[in-house]
């Protein structure tokens, strides 16, 4: 079991950075692929990042390649999410979530334990 709670979200105005973090429970942490997550009203959940267990691998989709990078330090149970050139369409509630495998790691219900979620705001 796994439990996960993210904090870091806010409000900045267009241009300007946040880095979200996303603190875990459980010995196991280390073995879990890690990713993020993004949900804006009306819209459906949309992959941000995900990162292997061991962070030597990284995806992003195009929207956010460039601008946004995850991390994961495995002595702390912790990822992070730093967000820099932020747009007004990057305001969504971020979640993180873990898996147990590498496979799938865009795919949202592929992913076994999931946080409460942070909101980020991106103003004009």
């Amino acid at each position: 079991q796994v439990q996960l709670v993210e904090s870091g979200g806010g409000l900045v105005q267009a241009g300007g950075s946040l880095r979200l973090s996303c603190a875990a429970s459980g010995r196991t942490f280390s073995s879990y692929t890690m990713g993020w997550f993004r949900q804006s009203p009306g819209k459906e959940r949309e992959f941000v990042a995900a990162i292997s267990w061991s962070g030597g691998n990284t995806y992003y989709p195009d929207s956010v390649k460039g601008r946004f990078t995850i991390s994961r330090d495995n002595t702390k149970n912790t990822v992070y999410l730093q967000m820099n050139s932020l747009k007004p369409e990057d305001t969504a509630v971020y979640y993180c979530a873990a898996k147990t495998s590498w496979r799938n790691y865009y795919i949202d219900t592929k992913y076994d334990y999931w946080g409460q979620g942070t909101q980020v705001t991106v103003s004009s």
